[in-house]
């Protein structure tokens, strides 16, 4: 499945513009020539420019059709792949604030796995692995607060 690229561009166009739009009610450190609102502006300024380089591309390259339908996207199997995944996003989204990161990422992992085929031991194992690894990483490396959820009494 390919959307023509000036679809893209117009999407993440609009995005930028909302997100620098968003960095305006940002507060000003006193005292600073530059606050939280300078880097989500540079990086808006750079995906407005790479969205109107997109689109200009397009709108040259013309008589494209909008949607392609590539071989994978005929294919039933493939498709429930591709919702599932989505599915996960969603899933995690939901479930993340109640049950917490590391239940709701072992769950996430361990069932894209064997939907994907990979050996229900190895799944267990990797997804252990893995779900410490990014809680270590993102929790006590960068500080990233995560949700605790039902594990908020142990950890």
């Amino acid at each position: 499945m390919r959307f023509n690229d000036a679809i893209f561009g117009t999407a993440f166009l609009v995005l930028a513009i909302v997100m620098i739009a968003i960095t305006f009610s940002f507060p000003a450190f006193p005292g600073q020539n530059y606050g939280p609102n300078l880097f989500p502006r540079i990086i808006g300024g750079g995906i407005v420019g790479c969205s109107l380089l997109l689109m200009l591309r397009e709108w040259r390259g013309g008589g494209r059709p909008w949607l392609v339908l590539e071989d994978w996207a005929r294919r039933p199997a493939r498709l429930a792949s591709f919702a599932l995944m989505l599915a996960a996003m969603v899933f995690y989204l939901v479930a993340s604030e109640p049950l917490g990161f590391i239940p709701t990422a072992f769950l996430i992992q361990f069932g894209l796995f064997l939907w994907f085929g990979v050996r229900p031991l190895t799944a267990l194992i990797v997804a252990i692995v893995m779900t410490a690894a990014v809680q270590y990483f993102f929790g006590s490396v960068m500080r990233v607060p995560l949700p605790r959820g039902i594990l908020d009494s142990v950890l």
